[in-house]
């Protein structure tokens, strides 16, 4: 099958087939008489684990080499297994980060609501970011 027909098989773009083949994701072979990406139900199948391990938040590069330790017939579970273990414990600090900024915007939301509006005046850019407080003072470089 063509590019767009397994792009549309496997309800992805075509430009999502082409990066995958170029990242070595999948394997087309080459159509003797016109040089097109001729891929295979393998390429499907393989196009549907690409998009199960993006969901589990796998980079390109972990995928490939998952796929190189399946393509050699050895388990790619345990690797994938320690992946999502060191992983986890960035993810859940980023979450962390994210509701700590959530909350500075709720809260610059509701002091700024009778606020009025500045106009910049060679001292002031804007009123509202500079009444802003500063969580710690920033440090000086000597």
């Amino acid at each position: 099958m063509k590019v767009n027909e397994l792009a549309k098989r496997a309800g992805v773009t075509a430009e999502t087939v082409r990066h995958y083949a170029r990242e070595q994701l999948l394997a087309p072979e080459r159509h003797p008489d016109n040089g097109y990406q001729l891929f295979s139900d393998t390429d499907l199948e393989r196009l549907h684990f690409i998009q199960r391990a993006r969901k589990l938040g796998f980079s390109v590069a972990e995928i490939r080499e998952i796929l190189a330790h399946a393509d050699q017939g050895d388990s790619p579970c345990p690797l994938v297994r320690d992946l999502l273990a060191s992983r986890l414990p960035q993810v859940r600090a980023r979450i962390a980060e994210l509701e700590a900024l959530a909350q500075r915007m709720e809260h610059a939301l509701a002091s700024w609501q009778d606020m009025p509006d500045g106009t910049p005046d060679g001292h002031s850019v804007c009123r509202l970011i500079e009444s802003f407080p500063d969580a710690a003072p920033a440090k000086e470089t000597p």
